[in-house]
C-alpha cells in the first residue's frame, strides 16, 4: 500500500449539520426543516453540485417557512464544522512523513468547501481532494472512485480509502480498493498498521 484516500466530514473535519442553527433557531424548527426537506437527500443534492441558489428556490417553493433555515445553514456553514477529528490529524502527519501519497475524496458541497481546511488544517497536508460538488458526481457511486484513480494517478489495488460510511467503503471494495471504516483515530492506527502502513501507537491519554 503506498497511497491513502482519506473521507474528510467526520473522518478528518467533525460536521454537526445542527451547528448553524444554535442560538439562531429553535431545535424543534431545525428538526421539522430537516424532516420535511428529507435532509439526508437535500444535502446528498447539495454534495452533488445542486447551488445553494437553486436549493433556496425549490425549498421556497414547496416549504416557504424555511426558506430561513436554509439562509442560515449557508451563512453560518462555518458552524457546521466545529473543527477536527480528534486524533486524526497526527495519523495523517504519520503517513506524509512516511512518504505515503495522501488525498482526499469528499462529498461536499462546491460553494461551502472552501470551510474544510480552515476547520481542519491537516488537510492542507493533502496532495489533492476530489470534491462531489465540483465534479458533480459523490459517493458511493463507483464513477467517482473511477475519477479519483485517473484524477491523481492512483492505482486502487494500492490504495487504502478510509470513511465512516459502510457504503462507501463497501463501494470502494467493489472496485478494487482496499478501504477501512473509520470508527475512531485508534481503531484507524491499528487497521492501518495491520495494513502495514507506518502509523505510531496513539498517545496516551493524560
Amino acid at each position: 500500500m503506498d497511497t491513502v484516500v482519506f473521507d474528510l466530514g467526520n473522518v478528518l473535519v467533525r460536521w454537526d449539520p445542527y451547528g448553524p442553527f444554535v442560538g439562531r433557531l429553535d431545535h424543534r424548527a431545525v428538526a421539522r426543516f430537516f424532516a420535511d426537506v428529507d435532509f439526508p437527500a437535500f444535502n446528498q443534492r447539495q454534495d452533488s453540485g445542486r447551488s445553494w441558489a437553486h436549493a433556496r428556490a425549490d425549498v421556497h417553493a414547496r416549504f416557504p417557512e424555511h426558506a430561513r433555515a436554509v439562509d442560515l445553514y449557508v451563512e453560518h456553514f462555518v458552524d457546521a464544522v466545529p473543527g477536527p477529528v480528534e486524533g486524526s490529524a497526527q495519523i495523517v502527519r504519520d503517513l506524509a512523513s512516511d512518504g505515503v501519497r495522501l488525498f482526499g475524496l469528499t462529498n461536499w458541497s462546491a460553494e461551502t468547501y472552501h470551510h474544510a481546511e480552515p476547520a481542519a488544517p491537516v488537510i492542507g497536508l493533502l496532495e489533492g481532494v476530489l470534491v462531489s460538488g465540483q465534479v458533480g458526481l459523490v459517493k458511493p457511486d463507483p464513477r467517482i472512485f473511477a475519477l479519483l484513480a485517473e484524477r491523481f494517478d492512483l492505482v486502487p489495488g494500492r490504495t487504502v480509502f478510509i470513511d465512516d460510511s459502510p457504503a462507501n467503503v463497501e463501494a470502494a471494495v467493489r472496485v478494487g480498493y482496499q478501504a477501512v471504516l473509520f470508527t475512531s483515530a485508534d481503531a484507524l492506527r491499528r487497521d492501518l498498521r495491520a495494513l502495514g502502513l507506518a502509523v505510531g501507537a496513539a498517545a496516551p491519554r493524560t
